[in-house]
């Protein structure tokens, strides 16, 4: 892997991620129907990621609603709140691109020389408590988690979800996520799979500009 040295949300950092994979998309990558076809999420990804390669710009919305604001305005506290409770040194990076393939993850820390992650959350209230209740990780996230483990090869990912209007004993929860290998593989052929589509979507784009050019 190779890392992107940007502040995260900058210019920089939007245009290292153009055209890849990323974690915040592994879902909509992962996304089939119910029947086992693909799903308006992985097709419209593999839309979006053709277009961000062909012309350079991002095709994410770039929409922020007050509750992700607020989720992103609360990601360093819960990330000290993360270290008080583990006694870890939380380090942070710009962006990570794989070393072969157009994919990379914007980590929100990592512990030591990447042995374990941090996947911080600053949801509202009630699904926090729902977070205390459970220490259920929801799927999206659990999908976002694999494929951070894959582009960095941790062992582990501690998710954390951070809520500061609750006790101080229940701000914090913290769930540990360990590296399946077997998850692993069979999600590397899954992106790898997508990532070819990605290519050969693009390749028919470009034959047919280089047509019309000749027309």
């Amino acid at each position: 892997m190779r890392i992107i040295d940007c502040d995260q949300r900058s210019p920089e950092w939007v245009t290292a991620r153009l055209g890849r994979l990323t974690a915040s998309r592994a879902s909509d990558m992962l996304a089939t129907l119910k029947g086992g076809g693909e799903g308006a999420g992985r097709r419209n990804l593999r839309a979006a990621l053709v277009l961000e390669r062909l012309t350079g710009k991002s095709q994410e919305s770039g929409f922020v609603s007050a509750a992700m604001q607020a989720g992103i305005d609360r990601e360093p506290d819960a990330l000290l709140w993360y270290e008080a409770i583990s006694g870890q040194i939380v380090q942070r990076t710009g962006f990570i691109a794989h070393d072969d393939l157009l994919a990379g993850a914007s980590l929100d820390g990592h512990i030591g020389d990447f042995e374990g992650l941090v996947e911080a959350k600053s949801p509202i209230p009630a699904t926090h408590l729902e977070y205390l209740r459970t220490g259920i990780v929801p799927k999206d996230y659990r999908d976002q988690v694999t494929h951070q483990l894959w582009i960095t090869g941790a062992q582990w990912c501690d998710w954390c979800s951070f809520n500061p209007d609750f006790p101080e004993s229940l701000r914090c929860k913290i769930v540990r996520i360990l590296r399946d290998d077997a998850v692993i593989a069979e999600y590397e052929q899954k992106a790898l799979a997508f990532l070819s589509e990605v290519d050969r979507d693009l390749a028919a784009v470009l034959a047919m500009v280089q047509r019309a050019a000749v027309a």
